[in-house]
């Protein structure tokens, strides 16, 4: 199997190539081999890479900075426009292309935890941009999913354990938001779950595979605010020196903690649909966090 990988550098894109590697040949790129919002480019790739399957975690994810014209418009075009190219060009080849999205396609406003149906209606830029990317790559292949995940963690890359980590090593304490839910999510998970689909559409021969939209996030819920307290107890407890303690981190409300672009208070996405088709069980999001901060941890 011929796979093309964008957004190699990314969180995700890191993790992919490691999970994919066993499972083909992969051609992986990131925005200095191809600029994804430059449509022409974008063709011209996959045309010469002729690839049997699009992996595509690469995503324009600068919340807030999307929020302005020239980020709105760099949003659109990648988030937005992209996946809709990759599908028609997937669709041309006969390939199948794996699209990773966001819970920020919701308001957050639903008292319990979001399924697949459920109407999306985001708050900001960035995420009407990866809700257009969504029904972009739907309506131009059937041969596509769609991953919606959250709150993603990895050792490669900037994240929000790695800013507490370095926050609480500078402060005295640590003021987080504490009204806003969903479950930390590891890059690997994300990776090893694409491997798994991978690995079943490799066995499906000429049986028809589940293709469409899924939620994918590990398992269990928290607060930022609870988050971070994670992460620094989890640092304290093997042996790294932090100036601020579990304890020093107190929760605030989104109000005390403005943003350019509002954020989803319910960011908790209902992952039974991915789990029954698939049969992969997502580990709990202490977990695979824990793995995240060991690997973060021992870096220098």
């Amino acid at each position: 199997m011929k796979i093309l990988l964008t957004g190699k550098n990314g969180q995700v894109g890191f993790e992919l190539q490691r999970a994919l590697a066993p499972l083909g040949t992969v051609h992986a790129v990131d925005s200095s081999d191809c600029d994804l919002a430059d449509e022409q480019a974008l063709r011209a790739l996959i045309r010469a890479s002729c690839p049997d399957l699009i992996v595509n975690p690469a995503a324009y994810t600068a919340v807030d900075r999307a929020e302005d014209e020239a980020g709105g418009q760099l949003a659109t075009a990648v988030n937005a426009i992209a996946p809709g190219v990759m599908g028609e060009e997937a669709a041309r080849l006969g390939a199948a292309v794996i699209h990773y999205s966001t819970d920020y396609v919701f308001d957050g406003h639903k008292a319990t935890p979001y399924v697949e149906t459920d109407p999306t209606a985001p708050l900001g830029a960035y995420g009407r941009s990866k809700r257009d990317g969504e029904l972009a790559l739907m309506r131009s292949t059937p041969r596509h999913i769609v991953l919606r995940t959250s709150w993603v963690v990895g050792a490669h890359g900037n994240n929000f354990a790695k800013t507490m980590l370095r926050l609480a090593a500078e402060r005295d304490e640590l003021r987080v938001v504490s009204d806003q839910f969903g479950a930390p999510t590891s890059a690997a998970l994300i990776a090893d779950v694409t491997a798994h689909l991978v690995r079943q559409l490799q066995r499906t021969g000429t049986e028809p595979f589940p293709y469409g939209l899924y939620h994918a996030t590990a398992g269990g819920e928290t607060s930022w605010c609870d988050y971070a307290r994670f992460v620094i107890g989890y640092a304290l407890r093997t042996g790294h020196a932090l100036r601020v303690t579990p304890n020093e981190v107190h929760p605030i409300g989104s109000d005390q903690y403005p943003t350019a672009a509002r954020r989803p208070t319910n960011s908790r996405l209902d992952t039974t649909l991915f789990r029954s088709t698939f049969g992969f069980e997502l580990p709990h999001w202490q977990e695979g966090l824990g793995h995240i901060l060991q690997q973060i941890l021992r870096t220098p």
